[in-house]
């Protein structure tokens, strides 16, 4: 709502996108990115609701549980050879192969966005800004820097805003025994956030 509102907003928590209807899994509860949107569609606030997950691992349960939902369009970039071993099936499932650095990754993210924004114009993006993409992380296998995490954040952010979609950051997943360091990844999201709102263009 404060998205809707604002045109941007960034939640300190969110992204359990392993959640199932009947049961937690992955670390995640509850699917905080389908009650989101099963919420907003049904209470007529969005007609449309696209969620780009960036987290390095599949959103299983977000693409399970809005199967039968068309108004919500699933978007997983996820490693190919990481975690569930069992994928579901995404509206649009971008695999990536381990070892994979800043520049290629932002390259799909560019070419994901300028495609699927203009294909389906959707009313809210929600943004799954997970970090276990980076370089260090225990249980990513991709090899992005801090600076390609921050690229990716600002390039989702302003994808949305410069089409005036209002857009919806959530953390994701993070995985490393340095709590500081990992705090600081998941910062990145909001200082992007800041960034883009102080210098738009």
């Amino acid at each position: 709502e404060q998205a809707l509102q604002h045109g941007i907003a960034c939640h300190l928590a969110g992204g359990t996108h392993h959640a199932h209807y009947d049961h937690p899994a992955g670390f995640c509860i509850f699917n905080d990115l389908a009650v989101i949107s099963r919420y907003l569609l049904e209470a007529g606030r969005v007609h449309r609701v696209l969620i780009f997950d960036c987290d390095v691992h599949q959103g299983d349960g977000t693409a399970r549980i809005l199967h039968d939902t068309p108004e919500a369009i699933t978007v997983s970039l996820h490693c190919e050879q990481n975690f569930p071993a069992r994928k579901a099936q995404s509206d649009w499932d971008i695999p990536l192969p381990r070892g994979m650095g800043d520049a290629d990754y932002l390259k799909v993210v560019h070419d994901a966005l300028n495609y699927l924004l203009p294909l389906y114009q959707p009313d809210l993006v929600l943004y799954d800004a997970g970090v276990d993409v980076h370089k260090d992380d225990a249980l990513g296998y991709l090899q992005l820097t801090d600076a390609g995490v921050a690229a990716r954040d600002e390039a989702v952010l302003r994808h949305c805003l410069g089409r005036d979609i209002p857009v919806v950051g959530l953390i994701g997943g993070g995985y490393s025994k340095d709590r500081h360091a990992l705090a600081r990844r998941h910062g990145i999201l909001h200082h992007s956030a800041q960034r883009v709102l102080d210098y738009p263009q």
